[in-house]
């Protein structure tokens, strides 16, 4: 994997993926931002979140199950000082599937933390991260 990260002017940049996708991200006025777009740290929180509904909806998906809609609501802390690292990140999935039974939802949640989730498996080596679902019947 590649990535090239170019400096835009004051605090912003332009983050360029291997599959030539773009991203903005920039500061805070008080850094010098202009608030055009998100945060690096963010961008982790939004990949590790990518990541483990992408593994959710693949897996349920691949057993045939009703899946119809997969959100994260992800919440983190970070320590006080520098480098504020993530200390705490809770996932929330909520997933939505005509008749979509709770056993293949916790079954597929688990597998995405234990077992496929590299983002997730990769903070957890420095912040507790927990997770918890809800099941959605349309």
């Amino acid at each position: 994997m590649q990535a090239t990260v170019k400096w835009v002017g004051e605090a912003a940049f332009e983050g360029t993926a291997a599959s030539g996708h773009t991203v903005r991200m920039d500061g805070p006025p008080e850094f010098g931002g202009q608030d055009s777009g998100v945060r690096p740290m963010e961008m982790l929180l939004l990949g590790l979140g990518g990541c483990t509904a992408f593994d959710v909806v693949h897996i349920l998906r691949r057993g045939r199950h009703p899946v119809t809609d997969c959100t994260v609501h992800v919440e983190a802390e970070r320590a006080a000082s520098d480098p504020k690292v993530f200390t705490r990140i809770h996932m929330h999935y909520r997933v939505s599937g005509d008749g979509l039974r709770d056993a293949p939802v916790r079954r597929a949640v688990e597998l995405s933390a234990e077992k496929y989730c590299s983002a997730s498996i990769m903070l957890a080596q420095v912040a507790e991260l927990t997770h918890d679902y809800e099941v959605v019947t349309d």
